[in-house]
């Protein structure tokens, strides 16, 4: 990953100095937040959130040295399903306020291979805070060709256990595993 990052940076810069770290903005409307779990056996059910905000600060030259903070509304949650959103937001779940927030904050980050890295952080959903670890691939760093600025795009994905978060509800016949996938992109900051 540090071949490959560092790569990229030389030539987002055009010249053959260091990047100094540099921070991105995430751009929600290609970003997605998956969320899936098995109900009673029978099915794997989907949801996602939309509606998130963030940042990276990105060290091409020490990946190790990058940081990502996200954040999402509660209520953003969508499942396809009217009826099980609003399950999902009762005292049964979340009894979520409209200002409640989930997020993420990286603590560490452990470069595994070529494009590929563990991303530590804290998560806090439902009024816990727990360390989770995110297996991340950068998909690519570059110019994007409409924007016509330094882009990067990640995917990520970990499993969380909805009981460690006060919402385990019906578990084990709604399945207590969450499996959680990540694609995001982030534009340069102005």
């Amino acid at each position: 990953m540090k071949t490959t990052l560092f790569a990229a940076a030389l030539a987002l810069v055009g010249t053959g100095a260091v990047a100094e770290p540099a921070k991105y903005v995430l751009d929600s409307s290609h970003s997605q937040i998956l969320f899936s779990y098995n109900h009673i056996g029978f099915s794997t059910t989907w949801g996602m959130f939309s509606g998130f905000a963030g940042d990276i600060t990105y060290d091409a030259a020490d990946p190790a040295a990058s940081a990502v903070s996200v954040s999402m509304p509660v209520k953003s949650m969508f499942t396809g399903w009217e009826a099980r959103s609003g399950h999902f937001m009762s005292p049964d779940f979340f009894d979520a306020t409209d200002d409640e927030v989930v997020s993420f904050t990286s603590t560490g980050i452990e470069v595994t291979g070529d494009n590929t890295a563990v991303i530590t952080g804290d998560l806090s959903l439902n009024g816990v805070t727990k360390s989770v670890a995110l297996d991340a691939v950068l998909n690519k760093a570059g110019t994007h060709p409409m924007a016509n600025k330094a882009w990067l795009g990640f995917n990520a994905t970990t499993t969380l256990k909805r009981s460690d978060y006060g919402l385990g509800a019906f578990a084990p016949a709604v399945g207590d595993e969450v499996a959680v996938q990540i694609s995001i992109e982030a534009s340069a900051a102005e």
